[in-house]
C-alpha cells in the first residue's frame, strides 16, 4: 500500500528551505558525534603536538566548505601560515573534506531516507518514484564533469595549482567579481525554486560550472552556485543543490585521493585525519544551516566582497615573503 504522505518534491522542497525538522540531529547523532570527538582528541593530543593546528584547520574547512569562498583556499593558505607539517601532499586537506559530506547527510538525513525509498519504489507515491529518481539523475549528471576532468588532471592539480598562493588569490578575486556582477544582472521572470524542477540541462550547468572549482581558490560550492544562478535557479535553490552535489563530489575526491596515498599514511596520521574530520563535520553541520537562513534574505555580494578582499591581502603576503 502507497503512503499518502507528502511527496518527495514537497520533502526536497522543505530540505532546500532548511526546515528546523531537518536541523535538529537526534540523540544518537549528538552522542556518536561527541565520541567520535573525544576519541579523536584521545589520539592527538597526548601524541601530536601540532593537535591544536589540526583543530583550526578542521574548523577552517568545515566554516568555509559551503560558504562560497574556496574552502581549498583558506586551508592550504592557514596551513601555510601555520606551518602545518601534516598534508602528506595535500591528502589531509582533502581527506577532511569527508567531514562535510557527513555534514550534508546528517542535515539532510531525513529527507535523504525519504529520496531513498522512493528512488527504490518503495512505500511512496508513483510521483514521488519519478520526482526523487529524475532529481537523483540530475545530482549524478552534475557530477560527472568534475570527476571526469578531475581524475584526468589530478596529479597537475595538486603539484602545481595547490602549490601556488598566487594563483589561489587571482582565483578569490576574479570569483568575488563573478560574485558581484550576477546579482546586478537582471533576474529572469521565471525562474526555478523547487530541486525537483531542475532539468538535467540545468544540472549538467551546474556541473560544468564545478570544473572550474578544480583551480584553487574558486570554490566547489561558489562555483556551482553561480552555475545554478545562471542556469536559471533561485539562490536558495541553487545553494540547497550544491550542497546535495557535495556528496558525490567530496566523497568521490576523498576516496581517490585516500586510495592514491594510503601507502604514505603512517599512524601518527590516523588521529589527525580523524580530528581534522570531526572538527569539519560539526562545523560545517553549523554553517549549511546558518547559509540557508542568510540566503533567505540577502545576496551573494558580501561574499564577492570578501573573496575580492581576501585575494588582495594573500597577494600582499605572497609579495612581502609571508607565502
Amino acid at each position: 500500500m502507497q503512503e499518502s504522505s507528502p511527496a518527495t518534491t514537497q520533502t526536497t522542497s522543505e530540505a532546500a528551505h532548511g526546515s528546523p525538522a531537518q536541523a535538529q540531529p537526534s540523540l544518537p547523532i549528538l552522542i556518536g558525534t561527541a565520541a567520535l570527538l573525544a576519541l579523536a582528541l584521545a589520539l592527538t593530543v597526548p601524541f601530536q603536538s601540532d593537535w591544536w593546528q589540526v583543530l583550526i584547520l578542521g574548523i577552517v574547512q568545515g566554516l568555509t566548505e559551503f560558504l562560497p569562498i574556496s574552502s581549498t583556499a583558506h586551508l592550504l593558505i592557514t596551513a601555510d601560515l601555520l606551518n602545518f607539517q601534516g598534508s602528506i601532499g595535500g591528502t589531509f586537506e582533502i581527506f577532511i573534506q569527508f567531514g562535510t559530506v557527513l555534514a550534508v547527510v546528517g542535515f539532510y538525513i531525513r529527507d535523504l531516507l525519504y529520496q531513498a525509498r522512493a528512488v527504490l519504489g518503495r512505500g511512496v507515491t508513483d510521483e514521488a518514484v519519478r520526482g526523487a529518481r529524475r532529481f537523483w539523475l540530475g545530482i549524478l549528471l552534475a557530477f560527472i564533469p568534475a570527476a571526469v576532468v578531475g581524475l584526468t588532471l589530478r596529479d597537475w592539480i595538486k603539484t602545481v595549482l595547490f602549490e601556488s598562493p598566487a594563483i589561489i588569490a587571482t582565483s578569490l578575486i576574479l570569483g568575488g567579481i563573478i560574485f558581484i556582477v550576477i546579482e546586478r544582472v537582471p533576474r529572469r521572470t521565471q525562474v526555478v525554486s523547487n530541486l525537483e524542477n531542475v532539468s538535467f540541462r540545468q544540472a549538467l550547468g551546474v556541473g560544468i560550472a564545478q570544473v572550474f572549482a578544480l583551480v584553487p581558490g574558486t570554490s566547489r560550492s561558489g562555483a556551482s552556485i553561480v552555475g545554478g544562478l545562471l542556469a536559471g535557479l533561485d539562490r536558495r535553490t541553487a545553494t540547497a543543490f550544491s550542497f546535495y552535489l557535495a556528496i558525490p563530489t567530496l566523497g568521490a575526491a576523498t576516496m581517490v585521493d585516500l586510495l592514491s596515498n594510503l601507502d604514505q599514511i603512517t599512524g601518527d596520521d590516523i588521529g589527525r585525519l580523524l580530528l581534522g574530520t570531526v572538527v569539519a563535520m560539526i562545523v560545517g553541520w553549523l554553517s549549511i544551516g546558518w547559509l540557508l537562513r542568510y540566503v533567505a534574505n540577502h545576496s551573494f555580494v558580501a561574499f564577492g566582497i570578501y573573496r575580492i578582499i581576501a585575494g588582495i591581502v594573500i597577494l600582499a603576503l605572497v609579495f612581502l615573503g609571508q607565502l
